[in-house]
């Protein structure tokens, strides 16, 4: 006989239990009280029910002819790094939301609702709380719900204050309404709306340069920022769903392509048709500080950065050649930053796959 101190990896007469093993349940449904109000700013009169279901469920309501729905999936990626370094936690949200909806309305479909998973190694319910703010935050500005999520706790697997977050979107498009590139056409015009940073994307290479290698402090007021280097890293992706959505509206817009991982030359090209080639001019635009910092310190070549980063260029909308001016008027009044990049041309290998190309330099690099 023995006390069963030895035997019980709890250490209780009771044995083990759920909360010895490192998963707190208590503290989960302490993140979700605090977490609600935030959750519930983000709706849409087709959510139907609350918080706390096993599905969320939404009502399809609305004059659609032949609705078409469009879903996709995204992550933060390691920029959640920095997030965890900093203890901030509220931003990482919108750039949740941002990947997901500027997804969705590359093909013209309004998002409707989102869902969300945290995965942490230890719940602490003001972190949590943090997070789903920010998601409830770009769900707002892009007008779509956040019908739900989960979140999980994975001692062992995860340490204590690391987490990452992923989410699905769904939206809805009329059939005779998708945008893609079977609507391009020779002649038609390259707008690039400008990004907030870095966005979401090549923080692995950033981290590596600026922090590895460089040294450099996260809390550390950088001059050409005229802020912290953790606060320009954190800076939000921008949200265009709602954007796009009025240009769409407004203008005849062939195509969107949203710029993330492959940068601008190749998220362009996988909007273009087969024999099409859009040549986009360097000199046009003149990437922020960030960028250039990044290149000076890591010492990265230039088809490097422009295949790692979007280089300033967040999303890119190709209109008709008439309506070039109008859609640079909508985004304007939507304070968009926004400027011609380029143009679609035939290419020189007639069924060869659509391609875009960068040319020239930028004034200042």
């Amino acid at each position: 006989m023995t006390d069963g101190s030895a035997d019980n990896p709890a250490g209780t007469a009771g044995g083990a239990s759920y909360a010895a093993a490192g998963v707190d349940i208590d503290a989960g449904e302490r993140a979700v009280e605090l977490f609600a109000p935030h959750a519930k700013r983000a709706t849409r009169p087709e959510v139907m029910g609350g918080l706390g279901g096993f599905a969320g469920l939404f009502a399809l309501k609305g004059d659609y002819r032949e609705p078409v729905l469009a879903a996709s999936s995204d992550g933060v990626g390691t920029k959640l790094a920095v997030a965890q370094a900093m203890g901030v936690h509220h931003t990482v949200g919108r750039d949740l939301v941002a990947m997901v909806v500027d997804d969705l309305v590359v093909c013209g479909a309004e998002p409707l609702f989102l869902q969300d998973y945290i995965a942490v190694g230890k719940v602490v319910p003001e972190m949590v709380a943090d997070i789903v703010r920010g998601i409830a935050d770009g769900c707002y500005d892009a007008g779509c719900a956040l019908l739900g999520g989960e979140t999980a706790e994975h001692p062992g697997l995860m340490e204590d204050g690391h987490y990452d977050i992923s989410a699905t979107g769904v939206g809805v498009v009329e059939a005779d309404s998708i945008l893609g590139p079977d609507r391009v056409r020779p002649g038609d015009v390259v707008i690039a709306m400008g990004s907030s940073g870095l966005h979401s994307n090549g923080y692995s290479l950033a981290r590596k340069v600026l922090l590895d290698w460089g040294h450099m402090d996260l809390s550390g007021h950088v001059e050409e920022f005229g802020r912290t280097l953790g606060e320009e890293l954190l800076e939000p992706t921008r949200i265009y769903a709602k954007d796009c959505l009025a240009l769409a509206a407004e203008t005849e817009v062939r195509t969107f392509a949203h710029v993330t991982g492959g940068g601008l030359a190749d998220n362009l090209a996988r909007v273009l048709p087969a024999g099409l080639e859009a040549e986009l001019e360097r000199g046009s635009w003149t990437p922020a500080p960030v960028f250039s910092l990044i290149a000076q310190r890591g010492r990265v070549e230039r088809l490097e950065m422009e295949r790692t980063f979007n280089m300033g260029v967040g999303m890119v909308a190709i209109v008709a050649p008439e309506d070039t001016d109008r859609a640079q008027a909508v985004l304007t009044a939507r304070h968009v930053n926004n400027w011609v990049l380029g143009s679609v041309k035939r290419g020189e290998q007639a069924g060869a796959p659509g391609a875009a190309t960068l040319v020239g330099d930028h004034a200042r690099f």
